[in-house]
């Protein structure tokens, strides 16, 4: 019952972390394009010919505005990804150090199954010879 509870905590923060980027994203596009047409709208006495000049955006602002968004945008799904590669570097290793206990413990008891077979096999001949010695009494 946990693990469907955590999927379904997983799958909500997703959808939250999700919405929140695209709710981002399209900030920063509404603003980048009000930005970017604001001049069309400016008042005539703002056009070319008049006494104010017209201040419009030139592309290297625009590009950086657009790459500023990205990076906006990119930095939570970067910041997941790394969390979520030191957790799994993080499993690893700790499956790694599990697999190397569990090879322990197997070796551990490979070798008291080996020494129990040799202490059968002593108490085995024990009482064959036993056996014997008591028959050649009885024999006697």
């Amino acid at each position: 019952m946990n693990a469907t509870t955590r999927t379904g905590e997983v799958k909500s923060t997703e959808v939250d972390s999700n919405s929140a980027a695209v709710s981002e994203v399209e900030a920063g596009i509404r603003d980048f394009v009000r930005n970017d047409v604001a001049h069309l709208r400016r008042p005539a006495s703002s056009l070319p010919g008049s006494a104010d000049p017209v201040l419009e955006p030139s592309p290297e602002a625009a590009v950086n505005t657009v790459n500023s968004l990205i990076q906006r945008v990119a930095a939570t799904s970067i910041a997941e990804t790394e969390n979520l590669i030191s957790e799994l570097e993080s499993l690893r290793d700790l499956l790694h150090a599990e697999g190397q206990r569990v090879q322990r413990e197997i070796s551990g008891y490979a070798q008291l199954s080996q020494a129990a077979i040799k202490s059968t096999r002593m108490i085995a001949d024990n009482v064959t010879q036993w056996k014997g010695t008591a028959d050649g009494l009885r024999s006697s």
